[in-house]
């Protein structure tokens, strides 16, 4: 499934969609992206852009390219899910232990450098605690980090479909 052209893309379509409903909510909906938010966008965008180019080169089976891929969208997907996570955490905590707001994103990005915004954005501020929508009772943030853990365990379970030994090599 995951080695077919036609999974690779259709996965590919449904980042490109996560990423259209996120613009949605923030262009239509006036709901202005939190740090975090933001850098959940670019973890979806890196995992779609490893599901487009496999789907593009699709890699012949045994090719040392499904590995490659299936690794790289392993670690989009588990960079993605601890920015999700640690959102999650943040929207969970009580209302008295919430961080204090901070600035917006690209006064951080004219400020300080890389290492110090990425940092100051995954220790999260209090608009990051803010739910502004939900979903059958899922926060926005809790349905990427669903979606990255399902992409996790795509990419963990075709790794170890690749890696494992050939059972007729062994045996005679």
């Amino acid at each position: 499934m995951l080695d077919s052209r036609g999974f690779n893309l259709f996965m590919a379509f449904v980042c490109y969609q996560l990423l259209v409903t996120a613009y949605y909510f923030q262009f239509v909906e006036n709901m202005e992206p939190c740090p975090l938010c933001i850098f959940q966008r670019i973890g979806v965008l890196a995992v779609g852009i490893w599901f487009l180019v496999r789907g593009i080169h699709n890699p012949r089976l045994g090719s040392r390219w499904i590995i490659v891929y299936s690794v790289l969208g392993l670690i989009s997907a588990i960079l993605g899910g601890a920015v999700s996570a640690r959102h999650v955490y943040l929207q969970n905590l009580p209302e008295s232990e919430v961080p204090a707001c901070g600035p917006a994103l690209d006064y951080l990005m004219e400020v300080l450098p890389v290492n110090e915004v990425i940092s100051t954005v995954l220790a999260g501020d209090g608009e990051c605690a803010k739910v502004s929508w939900s979903f059958l009772g899922i926060s926005m943030p809790a349905w990427v980090l669903i979606f990255f853990v399902f992409v996790a365990v795509l990419m963990i379970r075709n790794i170890y479909r690749h890696l494992k030994p050939n059972k007729h090599i062994f045996s005679r």
